[in-house]
């Protein structure tokens, strides 16, 4: 089989790679000139062929772009305003786009979209949120950091994680118009939580600043309380704190056929081994905290952003942003460890991807 991933970069295109799984090979399809940054990107829920880009720059800008399927050639057919500086997570809700802009700014901006041309509907957001918040890290959490923005389907919200003010704030409609915060999951001062991720009634958050994933249950905020149950390490043999190997994203892929038993999977940064950074996994299935169960040196420097995808999300992709290209791994042994089956090492810093 074959496949189309598109990948947002630290450089100023986005690339479209070709995946050939039966014999093992990745290679670039084409690449797109976007402007600075191009670091995240999101598709329309109801069209492949039309993706959002975060440029992530002093001056934020969202880009469109309108991609060919029979060859995927793209071209940028509308942009605007994030709100913000530096916006580095996108996600569409309904017929919403909602921005992260992250360290300039700490807020969540919303754009109205529309499936067909023009695609945004507006020049600049409709609707700013903007954060209040610091933490002990003087470096780091100087104020609010916005650094995901996650729809959660069964509750009904947006979840957003703040990396400078150690929360990660729960955002709902008000008489089904505007987002309003309605309420908090405090974390552990310092942490700085990055990403998130849902699985059986649980909360993953992921805590770039100490490399931890801290689980909390996860009622509906009008039904109960929301109680940490444990935190583990990101890696097998953590460095002594404070130190520059940080946690970057979360995945939990739903459960199938293929791979019935629940896992997590979570990448690590600026790992000094000269096997490169590493992605860990978790097993999930039990009712406590997270165990780990293997740990996957990738030969990526700055592994920052991985995706699954394929038929059952039998593959993981992963890029480093600092070296190593982009790597496609299998997942293996039911889903608790990874084997490397392709790769191409002329990508420049890959951030995010996505499986069309």
């Amino acid at each position: 089989m074959s496949f189309i991933i598109l990948a947002g970069s630290y450089s100023n295109d986005v690339y479209t790679l070709y995946f050939d799984s039966k014999n093992k090979t990745l290679s670039v399809k084409r690449s797109l000139n976007v402007g600075f940054h191009p670091s995240w990107i999101t598709p329309h829920p109801k069209d492949k062929s039309t993706v959002f880009a975060g440029l992530e720059q002093e001056d934020g800008r969202i880009i469109v772009i309108k991609y060919t399927t029979s060859d995927w050639t793209g071209s940028v057919v509308a942009d605007s305003s994030s709100g913000g500086r530096d916006p580095c997570f996108i996600t569409v809700v309904k017929d919403e786009l909602l921005i992260a802009n992250v360290y300039s700014s700490g807020s969540i901006s919303v754009l109205p979209i529309s499936k067909d041309a023009p695609f945004i509907l507006a020049e600049a957001p409709i609707a700013t949120i903007t954060l209040a918040g610091s933490g002990p890290n003087k470096e780091r959490q100087q104020s609010s950091h916005t650094h995901q923005v996650f729809y959660s389907e069964k509750t009904d919200e947006i979840l957003v994680p703040d990396l400078g003010g150690d929360r990660v704030y729960r955002l709902r409609k008000e008489n089904g118009i505007k987002w309003k915060i309605d309420g908090h999951i405090d974390n552990e001062a310092g942490g700085g939580p990055r990403h998130v991720a849902i699985h059986d009634g649980y909360l993953y958050t992921l805590l770039e600043l100490t490399s931890c994933v801290a689980k909390h249950s996860f009622p509906d905020p009008s039904t109960g309380v929301t109680k940490l149950i444990g935190k583990v390490p990101t890696m097998l043999n953590p460095p002594p704190e404070p130190n520059n190997m940080l946690a970057a994203e979360i995945l939990i892929p739903k459960p199938n056929m293929a791979y019935p038993v629940p896992y997590m999977y979570v990448s690590n940064r600026n790992q000094p081994s000269l096997e490169g950074d590493s992605i860990t996994i978790f097993s999930i299935a039990k009712a406590g905290a997270p165990e780990l169960v293997a740990e996957v040196r990738t030969r990526l420097n700055h592994l920052r952003g991985m995706e699954l995808g394929g038929p059952d999300d039998r593959y993981l992709v992963a890029g480093g942003v600092n070296g190593g290209g982009v790597k496609v791994f299998e997942r293996t042994e039911g889903g608790r460890n990874l084997k490397l089956v392709a790769e191409d090492t002329t990508v420049q810093a890959p951030t995010s991807f996505l499986w069309v």
